[in-house]
């Protein structure tokens, strides 16, 4: 976040808001992102992955900054998010459940206008019966596994599926749409293998509109986009090809304040376990935000918080509430109980906290907890 910024916040919002830890959101950055995406795909429509709360950032202030950059297709993972955002999107928005919906749900889900994926012939045969039940057609998309084995209609499925759309069943597809599992690294031979796969499965379906591209396969190129992408993660920010520059423009940001500050000597014990012995007298801030609040327990020893521009290591290990970090570098009294000390921002991205914990910015992104007080601009 900008020194400005973090100079111009009251010092009195801590207790007045009763939070220790400040998630900002900029709606405008994400807005941007959106329609840089939008513009790559072109001709092809541009949907948003808002699964997870909207990767841990509020689903439906993040859908609603996305409808109006015109954005009409929603996906989530479960039938539980949907029936949370459906209220908050206007009609004409789609809302498609990834996972497709467990037994039982298939009646809620027709009448809230909701599109369920489906993944096999057993949810194909529950939203079937539901159609019947309800004597109307539904809409759905069908799923296809192209090589994840994750979710999809397995290759030994695809007969007897193609068998029942032959029949005239009372289900409307709307699309047909698999998942690629490296599109992050697009020198990996699985893409194309995927694509190939994706091919002969439009040759077995015809007639049908595809959908490919997540973030990853947008940068694959034209051959992966389909009809409709589903952008997730470079949405929020996040680097969507490993490896190479991230050309998305940050949105999250996050700083958290300081509860104490002390100066040990040379041969002190930190942290539970005693597992950071310094090797010298330091000056250690505690800022309030630990594993609960999203911040991996593996960052201790390996990871760092930033004071103006300036690397404050994390010392000894990460406790649920708090991480001590080593402030020696900066001058004496510069930082001080209540300061605000930045995690993510303009010094630390989500690939920057990511890799000092030895996993990805999704994880990161979605963890992040609920005792942030979270400011959308």
């Amino acid at each position: 976040m900008d020194s400005d910024i973090l100079v111009s916040r009251p010092r009195a919002a801590t207790t007045m808001q009763g939070a220790t830890g400040y998630l900002t959101i900029d709606l405008a950055a994400l807005g941007r992102n959106y329609r840089k995406l939008a513009s790559m795909l072109a001709p092809a429509r541009t949907g948003a992955v808002v699964k997870a709360d909207a990767y841990g950032l509020g689903a439906e202030r993040v859908a609603g900054a996305l409808y109006d950059q015109s954005c009409r297709h929603f996906f989530v993972a479960q039938f539980v998010e949907a029936v949370r955002l459906r209220p908050a999107l206007a009609r004409d928005a789609q809302i498609f459940v990834l996972n497709g919906l467990q037994p039982g749900n298939e009646i809620a889900c027709a009448e809230m206008g909701v599109v369920p994926v489906l993944n096999s012939l057993d949810q194909w045969r529950q939203w079937s019966a539901a159609a019947r039940m309800l004597k109307r057609c539904l809409p759905a998309v069908l799923q296809f596994d192209t090589g994840m084995s994750r979710l999809g209609f397995p290759r030994e499925e695809r007969a007897e599926l193609a068998a029942a759309l032959g029949d005239g069943a009372n289900v409307e597809i709307l699309f047909i749409m698999s998942h690629l599992a490296s599109a992050d690294d697009a020198e990996s031979e699985q893409n194309g293998e995927q694509r190939a796969e994706m091919s002969r499965i439009a040759d077995e379906f015809p007639g049908f509109d595809i959908s490919f591209a997540n973030s990853g396969g947008v940068f694959l190129g034209d051959a992966y986009h389909g009809v409709l992408a589903r952008p997730g993660i470079a949405l929020y920010g996040g680097a969507p090809s490993a490896g190479e520059e991230n050309p998305m423009e940050p949105v999250v940001s996050l700083d958290v304040a300081v509860v104490q500050t002390r100066i040990v000597p040379s041969g002190t014990k930190v942290g539970y376990g005693g597992a950071h012995v310094t090797q010298r007298e330091m000056r250690l801030a505690t800022i309030a935000a630990g594993y609960a609040d999203g911040l991996p327990r593996c960052l201790g020893d390996r990871g760092a918080v930033y004071f103006k521009g300036i690397r404050l290591p994390i010392v000894g290990r990460v406790s649920m509430d708090s991480i001590t970090v080593d402030i020696s570098a900066l001058p004496e009294g510069a930082l001080t109980f209540g300061s605000l000390v930045e995690v993510l921002g303009r010094h630390q991205t989500l690939e920057d906290v990511a890799r000092d914990a030895d996993t990805i910015s999704y994880e990161i992104l979605t963890g992040l907890g609920d005792r942030y007080d979270r400011q959308y601009r």
